[in-house]
C-alpha cells in the first residue's frame, strides 16, 4: 500500500516534511531509528506546488567541489526550468532525512509525479 500526498496548492516545505516523516515511519507506532519501517510514498501534482514569498527568484541550490572556484549555484527558477518541480522537491526531501545509512534506501520508496 502507498502512502499518497497530493501537492496542489501546497508549499514545497510542507510537502518534503510530510514525506520525509512517512519514509521514515515515524507516522507509525513500530518506529525505529534503526529500521527502514517507512512506506512507499507517491507524490502526486508536483508541478502544482507552491512557495512562499519570493523563493521563486531567490531560492539558491549550491554545491561545491571542493576545488578553488569549483562553487556552483543555480537558482529555483533555473532548475524547475531544467529538471521540473520534482528535482527540487527531491532535494528538499533528501536534506529531511537523516544523513546515515538509510537514507537512499529510504529515498528508493520515494515517487514524484509531475
Amino acid at each position: 500500500m502507498a502512502y499518497t500526498i497530493d501537492a496542489t496548492g501546497k508549499t514545497l516545505g510542507r510537502i518534503a516534511t510530510e514525506a520525509a516523516t512517512v519514509l521514515m515511519g515515524k507516522h507509525k507506532p513500530s518506529f525505529a531509528r534503526n529500521k527502514v519501517g517507512g512506506e512507499e510514498t507517491l507524490i502526486t501534482n508536483a508541478g502544482k506546488l507552491r512557495l512562499s514569498g519570493t523563493k521563486r527568484d531567490t531560492k539558491v541550490y549550491s554545491r561545491y567541489s571542493g576545488y578553488p572556484g569549483g562553487l556552483k549555484q543555480e537558482k529555483f527558477k533555473e532548475l524547475a526550468a531544467r529538471r521540473g518541480h520534482r528535482e527540487a522537491l527531491r532535494k528538499a526531501i533528501y536534506g529531511m532525512l537523516p544523513g546515515n545509512r538509510l537514507r537512499v534506501i529510504r529515498m528508493k520508496l520515494l515517487t514524484i509525479q509531475e
